[in-house]
């Protein structure tokens, strides 16, 4: 099995407790910045239809529902979107990044956010070559990932692959899955080369200490 496909299916073996440390407020940099970053980076950007990608359980879907957006959650773990469906309140369905980067969706959306939810390399790039059409003229790609000071090693300055970790996240997970680490300049070559421009980026932070918690970043097309 590449390390996409166990992306994917190590997300849904996982759906479970990932569900349970979301819902449960488990994981505290999500509680003390980066939730609120990505409902406000969006918020902000006044958008009436929205596409999240990798959705996930989907609180995020339903956080934005609840501002009268409307939102469209997708993720390829079915294990996750049973959980989100499960809620009771949001739209959602299953599509893996690989299917929507072959065959993008009969719409097109005012934002298009991913949050914490690009973990390839293949994948990620031909999903961004997708996004232009997938936004409308005005709207944007909104994605928050993993600071760069998550890898505090040599590696640290190039782009690569990495193990994964759910250290912070809880009890009751398995097999954690690999994740491809982009440096800010790769972030900016890859959004370049999609046809869209970085217009800003944001390092939402612990208010405990002041260190950054993740990376947010705001693109547009070109």
């Amino acid at each position: 099995m590449d390390r996409e496909t166990r992306i994917r299916a190590l997300w849904d073996a996982n759906a479970a407790a990932w569900t349970d440390a979301v819902r449960g407020g488990g994981i505290r940099s999500r509680r003390v910045a980066t939730d609120a970053a990505i409902v406000e980076a969006v918020l902000a950007r006044q958008p009436r239809a929205v596409l999240d990608v990798g959705c996930g359980e989907g609180w995020l879907a339903r956080a934005l529902a609840r501002e009268g957006v409307d939102v469209l959650g997708v993720d390829g773990a079915p294990a996750l979107i049973a959980q989100a469906q499960a809620s009771g309140a949001g739209r959602f369905q299953v599509l893996t990044q690989e299917a929507l980067a072959e065959e993008g969706l009969d719409a097109r959306f005012d934002g298009v956010v991913c949050n914490f939810a690009l973990f390839g390399k293949t994948v990620v790039e031909r999903l961004f070559a997708r996004m232009p059409d997938l936004l409308q003229p005005r709207g944007a790609l909104i994605v928050q990932t993993l600071h760069p000071s998550a890898v505090d090693d040599e590696g640290a300055r190039r782009d690569g692959w990495r193990d994964g970790s759910w250290q912070g996240c809880g009890d009751g997970f398995g097999e954690a899955p690999p994740w491809y680490f982009r440096t800010l300049d790769g972030w900016r070559q890859l959004i370049e080369a999609s046809g869209m421009r970085l217009i800003e980026y944001r390092e939402p932070s612990d208010p405990a200490d002041g260190r950054p918690l993740s990376l947010l970043l705001i693109a547009t097309p070109s």
